[in-house]
């Protein structure tokens, strides 16, 4: 009997026609235009902005021409258009940074650094199942390590556009024919980190190992890592750098290419 009740309501129940659902109201808002969104957003940013003294085209030009010239003095026979080379040596810190920056640049060379690295350690007679990657990477290829000992090597601090931190009133952009703070000349150790220097300075490592990567190639990369990257990363007792077991085979790989000063082209 239940079950005869219950079989007559669901054939009721499906017969019966369905009823309109209202429509939820909708509220309409009055709409900005983009034009005026844009204004609003344009004006924000440019409150945002660090003040920077204007330059004309000419001077754009000259300043580019000194960074395109300083690479291709450290890696001879490369030649760095000037485009490029403003935008390697530029760091975000710096208002020039509006213009353009090496932050996509150095995110490129970071990988290219991770993988010729790893590629070494995988093929090396050193290698040994216990070695863990990761830490291996982190330790060589910190970029306070790069700063640190690689960066000197290619004098990055002489052109570099960037701005120390934490140094109050001393706080003022640096770069090419700007006349350094006395409290900045030859920092090293905690100071030199406590101002960004050796991080600012392994970011822009990384960003001219992407700009070779890019401009020129990965043979020329990876020549690059094995002469004039990797053997300044051979620090003795010490827990940065590169691991002790690889140190011989690191320099022997080096020697074969010719050595810190060895060919960038074949």
């Amino acid at each position: 009997m239940l079950k005869s009740r219950g079989c007559a309501q669901a054939l009721r129940r499906a017969v019966t026609p369905c009823r309109n659902v209202p429509t939820p109201l909708v509220v309409r808002l009055p709409s900005r235009s983009y034009h005026s969104t844009s204004e609003n957003t344009a004006q924000t940013s440019r409150a945002a902005q660090v003040p920077t003294p204007s330059k004309s085209r000419e001077d754009w030009k000259r300043q580019d021409a000194v960074l395109a010239r300083h690479l291709d003095d450290v890696f001879p026979p490369l030649k760095f258009p000037p485009e490029l080379a403003s935008r390697i040596l530029t760091h975000a810190s710096h208002p020039d940074a509006m213009r353009r920056h090496n932050g996509r640049l150095s995110f490129v060379g970071r990988r290219v650094l991770q993988s010729y690295l790893l590629m070494f350690i995988h093929s090396s007679p050193a290698y040994r199942p216990e070695h863990d990657y990761d830490l291996i990477l982190e330790r060589t290829l910190n970029t306070y390590v790069l700063g640190e000992h690689v960066a000197p090597k290619w004098e990055i601090g002489k052109v570099l556009k960037w701005r120390p931190m934490n140094v109050g009133n001393l706080s003022k952009p640096l770069g090419p024919g700007v006349d350094v703070p006395n409290p900045f000349l030859n920092l090293e150790g905690e100071r030199a980190r406590g101002v960004g220097m050796y991080k600012v300075h392994g970011t822009t490592v990384e960003a001219i190992v992407g700009g070779i990567f890019h401009q020129f190639g990965g043979s020329v990369a990876h020549r690059l890592f094995h002469t004039r990257v990797l053997p300044n990363l051979l620090l003795e007792g010490s827990h940065e750098g590169l691991h002790t077991a690889y140190h011989a085979h690191a320099l022997e790989v080096c020697e074969k290419m010719g050595g810190p000063e060895g060919p960038l082209l074949r």
